[in-house]
């Protein structure tokens, strides 16, 4: 399909591992795309985004006046925000997930906004003060004059199975947060801003939301050998008990690391996902475990 005229696409997060993907992909489906970034934002992300001849768009999801600025001519918003990982000065859950995220959909209503997709994860089993901001934005959204899709993907593999969260597959050591037995539908970054670029163009998806997962769930200790197989090393694993982890929780000195602290218990308990509906809708092949384990082999 070609969407070359089409009014643009802003990617609200752009700049991120999620909001890069779906910037190329709209671009792969010749999308025009407006990447919203800020002052602060990777240069040469930037500059490769010019290159693929994405406009930048400066603006703050803490200011309201250069969100509506960022907004005009624009038909769809992909907003991927959040400032869990990427977080600068004034930067928490409140003003970036919570309030952040709010004002972006109110300057969309009155902007007028035809589509707005909306990227957080999937219910998790262990509230926190980052899943209620996410509640509240999709709320939000349910009871705007938006045509909204909500897509709440799982548990990514380029982040949790990776050093930053204690699975170094290249040292052939793990982490395994619980008993690491409870099945988890472990999800591709990539998959995630494809099912994010076909919501554009499958009206099937306009006001509902779709829990995502990937092909198949497996438990942690599943993955590893995994991974052991792929690369020819036996994993040395640490076990964190649950009871460790809750403790961090009950004991944190701020919602961010209360929500860290949170996803972590989620992430023992399992995060098994029905993708019947998604498949009935989206016809994309999914990347496996199997196969983001062999990338580098």
């Amino acid at each position: 399909m070609n969407n070359s005229n089409n009014s643009p696409v802003l990617v609200a997060g752009a700049t991120g591992f999620l909001g890069s993907e779906i910037c190329s992909k709209l671009v792969s489906e010749n999308f025009s795309v407006k990447a919203l970034v800020r002052a602060s934002s990777n240069r040469v992300k930037i500059e490769e985004f010019k290159a693929k001849g994405i406009e930048i768009i400066q603006a703050d999801l803490k200011d309201q006046s250069s969100i509506e600025k960022a907004l005009e001519g624009v038909s769809t918003v992909i907003s991927t925000v959040s400032c869990t990982f990427s977080r600068q000065e004034g930067d928490c859950i409140q003003t970036v997930d919570d309030e952040g995220q709010a004002n972006l959909v109110k300057a969309a209503v009155a902007g007028g906004v035809q589509r707005f997709i909306y990227i957080y994860f999937c219910h998790m089993s262990i509230d926190s003060p980052l899943q209620k901001a996410k509640r509240k934005v999709e709320k939000l959204l349910a009871e705007s004059t938006l045509k909204y899709t909500i897509l709440q993907p799982t548990f990514y593999m380029e982040s949790w199975l990776s050093p930053a969260l204690g699975f170094d597959h290249r040292n052939a050591k793990a982490t395994i947060y619980g008993k690491g037995e409870n099945k988890i539908s472990w999800i591709a970054v990539k998959d995630v801003a494809d099912f994010a670029v076909a919501s554009l163009q499958n009206e099937e998806t306009v006001n509902k939301s779709f829990e995502l997962g990937g092909p198949e769930a497996l438990s942690p200790l599943e993955v590893v050998k995994i991974f052991e197989t792929a690369h020819g090393k036996k994993f040395e694993l640490e076990f964190v008990p649950e009871e460790t982890i809750q403790a961090q929780r009950f004991g944190a000195q701020d919602p961010l690391s209360e929500s860290f602290a949170s996803l972590m218990l989620s992430f023992a308990h399992g995060s098994e996902i029905s993708m019947e509906e998604a498949k009935r809708m989206f016809a994309l092949n999914l990347e496996s475990v199997h196969e983001y384990a062999c990338l580098d082999v």
